[in-house]
């Protein structure tokens, strides 16, 4: 059986009328008629009734024929995945990234150089709204965002969920809390000033924290934030046993981390993560999306997951 005849059968089962199809297949009638023939012979039955002046389909014809278009859309599908590989060779990739994404960024970079080792990849950091703000406008393909998208900045964009990113405790290490074994609960916390990023710069993760610590019972203290997350470790590691203060840090993020003088500890409070997903522009997604989506749901190394 070939798909010719296949999709031959289909058109003359549409219109009804060999004369038809082969206009609409831009070939001769004598070659409609002859390929479906050949299908019919192999099928071992008709599948048209020809006997009256308007060609209909038998009783086989009726049956074969929702075979025979699924048939033709596995076709099409299976061109498509070619055609979208294809055309991600030799192609760049913009990804908008952000400070965070650690381990989950190198496993995904690792799979999709695996799946699609033709394609480039320019990786964009910037803040969540301006991110977003560049996917919308094509300036990047796509972006990487945690928690939900500002209000008004969805507009045109699709978000794909991806993963869940929990967050632990950054304390010193010279501190008892960095000691304490299973974890720290929020309340743990409580009479310790908290170094936390500007609203304005991630509302996702400080709203998270800020309404994780009220349903715990108490207010946080503000501690200015000493600017980079590498100032803030250092910041916090210099405080000691006597000044102590803490953040909060994305533990995939942790893991790559080189830090010596704070601890990083598990929270035992629920619910302290957030959801990473992918932007895309709604109308115009990046050719390579599949893949790109893949590689994002690739399992991580297993010394990862033994962390």
């Amino acid at each position: 059986m070939e798909l010719r005849q296949v999709r031959y059968f289909v058109m003359v089962a549409q219109e009804l009328h060999f004369g038809r199809a082969a206009e609409r297949l831009h070939i001769v009638q004598s070659a409609v008629s002859q390929q479906v023939r050949r299908l019919e012979r192999e099928l071992g039955t008709d599948l048209l009734d020809r006997s009256a002046r308007q060609v209909r389909l038998t009783a086989a014809g009726a049956r074969f024929l929702p075979e025979a278009r699924a048939l033709l859309a596995a076709e099409a599908r299976a061109r498509a995945v070619v055609a979208e590989l294809t055309a991600a060779q030799g192609s760049t990739l913009r990804l908008g990234t952000s400070t965070g994404l650690g381990t989950h960024l190198d496993r995904v970079l690792d799979a999709l150089a695996a799946s699609a080792p033709g394609l480039g990849v320019e990786l964009v950091s910037a803040p969540t709204g301006q991110r977003l703000a560049a996917v919308a406008a094509g300036d990047l393909d796509a972006a990487f965002v945690r928690g939900r998208a500002p209000d008004g900045r969805g507009e045109g964009l699709r978000f794909h969920p991806l993963w869940q990113d929990p967050l632990v405790a950054v304390v010193p290490a010279a501190h008892p809390l960095a000691a304490v074994t299973g974890g720290l609960h929020l309340t743990d916390l409580a009479d310790v000033p908290l170094r936390l990023t500007a609203r304005r710069n991630h509302p996702a993760l400080v709203d998270l924290v800020v309404t994780a610590c009220h349903d715990a019972g108490f207010e946080p203290v503000p501690r200015a934030s000493s600017g980079s997350l590498q100032d803030n470790l250092a910041a916090i590691g210099a405080g000691g046993r006597t000044d102590p203060t803490w953040t909060v840090v994305y533990a995939s993020h942790a893991r790559q981390l080189h830090a010596p003088r704070v601890a990083f500890q598990p929270f035992r409070t629920p619910g302290l993560e957030l959801t990473t997903c992918l932007a895309v522009r709604r109308a115009a997604p990046p050719a390579c999306l599949d893949a790109l989506l893949a590689a994002c749901a690739a399992p991580p190394p297993d010394n990862d997951r033994d962390r």
